[in-house]
């Protein structure tokens, strides 16, 4: 069943990105006053998903908190590297499109330095976790460290309306102050969706190969202890 259904995620990826990426393509080349505006229809998606995995697991760590139960742990851990490496596409993209519209790969710009800082903490949570090898341990500083990067990834998100700055303005039209033109705003929202099937693919892979490996740490521990 698992397979079925990751077969079928893969497929629905496959055609949006497909046909959507046809329709980005036939858009004008330049309707906005932000240089290489196209970027933006995988930049923001990529964000967007990035978020939906940290808000994800900050659900399963809260639940493991109050129930103890470590599936909620391993869970939470496969979402956050998932999400992890879409936040990381999201700032290199963002630095691609800067060296195109500022001539600059990188500037401190608050924005995009809360961003910097939203990577360092769940990836110091990716470090935390190799760390540690005692399981409870793990999974309760690990829903620790889940809930302060959850913080900062609001901060993150609010930044786009609190700080003014280098950074362009909100892009869509559900934010004060966003919008695009008829017809471009729609794509980014299918590649959005495009976007969480695959993060739900690799998610699932991912608590797997934890799966696989909790099966042989524990068969390891059996053989040491006879």
């Amino acid at each position: 069943m698992r397979q079925t259904i990751l077969f079928l995620l893969a497929a629905v990826f496959a055609g949006i990105l497909l046909w959507n990426g046809a329709t980005i393509l036939d858009l004008p080349q330049q309707v906005t006053n932000v240089g290489a505006y196209k970027i933006i229809y995988f930049h923001v998606p990529a964000a967007f998903t990035a978020f939906t995995g940290f808000v994800t697991a900050l659900v399963a760590s809260i639940l493991y908190l109050a129930t103890g139960k470590l599936r909620y742990d391993a869970f939470a851990a496969g979402v956050t590297e998932v999400a992890l490496a879409f936040a990381t596409a999201n700032l290199i993209s963002g630095m691609i499109w800067a060296r195109y519209a500022w001539g600059i790969w990188w500037t401190w710009d608050a924005r995009l330095t809360s961003m910097l800082v939203c990577l360092l903490m769940y990836y110091g949570y990716v470090m935390l976790r190799q760390a540690i090898t005692e399981p409870t341990q793990r999974a309760r500083l690990s829903a620790f460290m889940s809930i302060l990067g959850c913080i900062n990834v609001a901060f993150v998100y609010q930044s786009i309306a609190w700080y003014r700055t280098q950074h362009p303005s909100p892009v869509l039209g559900f934010r004060e102050g966003g919008g695009m033109g008829p017809g471009l705003e729609t794509p980014m929202y299918w590649n959005w969706l495009a976007m969480l099937c695959l993060a739900t693919i690799l998610a699932s892979v991912r608590m797997r190969q934890g799966e696989f490996a909790t099966e042989i740490d524990s068969l390891r521990r059996q053989a040491h202890s006879h």
